[in-house]
């Protein structure tokens, strides 16, 4: 049984996700629509990349920060803020992956998800 989200609606929070993430210059931001996908953990996985530890802190701060400045909602789960090399922020039907550039072919979200709806989103 799918956990339903008792906040925003999660359209709405993956734009908010992705505006944290363009207020500190993530690249290659992509949105995949998991909706329609069988056994999908979530509506949605937006996935960006960033330069550094110092940037991949920034934007998992931008996220949690824009998050609840719009919508009043917490993570429910981060993972990897000591690694720097992957973090998440899990708001249940959305999750948000900062991957440092060099590690975001390793994981290959994007073709282990092949079947999402994916839309990238255009950088400044």
């Amino acid at each position: 049984m799918a956990k339903k989200r008792k906040g925003a609606n999660s359209e709405k929070l993956s734009e908010v996700i992705v505006k944290g993430m363009q207020e500190k210059k993530a690249s290659d931001i992509v949105v995949m629509d998991l909706r329609k996908v069988k056994n999908a953990v979530a509506d949605f996985f937006i996935v960006c990349s960033g330069n550094s530890d110092k940037q991949l802190d920034a934007i998992a701060d931008s996220i949690d920060a824009e998050v609840f400045k719009a919508l009043k909602e917490n993570p429910w789960h981060v993972e990897g803020k000591n690694n720097k090399e992957w973090m998440l922020l899990d708001y249940t039907d959305v999750v948000a992956h900062v991957f440092r550039k060099d590690r975001r072919e390793f994981y290959a979200l994007e073709r282990l998800w092949g079947d999402a709806e994916i839309t990238e989103i255009e950088g400044d």
